[in-house]
């Protein structure tokens, strides 16, 4: 069905009004430190079955490091099982709903040459693919999702503990011997791509960021406008919390896509389907058109929604981080 969000050319002049919060950098900088401050390392144990098969072209290995408050964290690193030095690395995160699943999916970029992490999503994983990272903090009143989980506060909200994660993860993965610190990419498709767009913002580690029809921007256009879940979840919630919309959209400033995209100059590479009814292309455009960095693109896909270029996609990713890595 088509979709009636924004058309070019208006989608490429399109500019969010969602404005950076005057303490945003201090905020993160305290969450991160906090975090930095309980816990460091990494656990690897490498992974028995068929992908430790004499022969096999790559390993894996089952990983734990401490993400926010100390929580353990869990992953996936896939490497290719021979190597000359130091890696390139891809830190993939997963979209909405879903987790870690198993070592042996999405073994393209270990297949290329990368060594490949998997972030698990704490407390998610049971919509779509298993996860097995639990998340030990409640909350007040939420609505069932993890949108509105601590929406009142940005110390309580559920993504301050999320994107910890993902910058806690560069952490642990960059101080391996077998990772080149100075080429490290993030990526994810929907919920996965806003927090690859949220750890490049975050950490100026990340020298290359593939943002694929991200979730998580311009928050108070997307719950406008948006047709599916999960961005309803605020929606539901605004409209029994009546009194609160004012502090729910300050809270998600500090999260926001456009936000975090004005905080990085790494070269970027978005996506945005034309029809997506869950992350509408406005919002994916406020991220990009916000976007500090000179070396930057987006690739539209006219006729798809949420799907957005799949495969077609992932072959475009693979020979542009080449470019830059290889």
């Amino acid at each position: 069905m088509p979709f009636a969000d924004l058309t070019h050319p208006a989608l490429s002049t399109y500019r969010s009004a969602v404005e950076t919060p005057g303490d945003f950098a201090d905020f993160w900088d305290r969450t991160l430190a906090e975090a930095r401050a309980l816990a460091t390392g990494i656990t690897l144990t490498p992974v028995a079955g068929g992908l430790a098969v004499a022969g096999s072209l790559v390993t894996a290995y089952d990983v734990s490091f401490p993400g926010f408050g100390g929580h353990p964290v869990k992953g996936w690193l896939v490497i290719p099982a021979r190597r000359d030095g130091p890696l390139p690395l891809v830190v993939q995160y997963v979209g909405y709903g879903g987790g870690r699943g198993f070592a042996h999916e999405g073994l393209h970029w270990a297949a290329a040459g990368y060594a490949s992490f998997r972030m698990d999503t704490r407390g998610q994983g049971g919509l779509w693919n298993r996860g097995d990272t639990a998340d030990p903090v409640g909350s007040e009143a939420s609505v069932p999702g993890f949108m509105t989980r601590g929406i009142l506060d940005p110390d309580s909200y559920y993504y301050r503990r999320l994107f910890t994660d993902a910058v806690r993860a560069i952490d642990a993965l960059a101080a391996l011997d077998l990772i080149d610190p100075a080429r490290i990419a993030t990526t994810g498709a929907s919920q996965g791509g806003g927090i690859a767009l949220a750890a490049a913002g975050l950490d100026a580690r990340v020298t290359a960021v593939m943002p694929d029809v991200p979730y998580l921007c311009d928050f108070p256009r997307a719950v406008r406008v948006a047709t599916r879940d999960p961005y309803l979840e605020i929606l539901r919630y605004l409209g029994i919390h009546r009194d609160q919309t004012a502090q729910v959209f300050d809270t998600l400033r500090y999260f926001d896509g456009v936000c975090m995209a004005r905080q990085t100059r790494a070269p970027a590479l978005f996506s945005v389907a034309l029809m997506d009814t869950i992350c509408p292309p406005s919002t994916v455009y406020a991220a990009f058109n916000a976007y500090a960095g000179a070396d930057k693109a987006i690739h539209d896909y006219e006729f798809n929604d949420h799907e957005g270029g799949g495969p077609h996609h992932v072959a475009l990713q693979l020979d542009w981080l080449s470019q830059r890595f290889l």
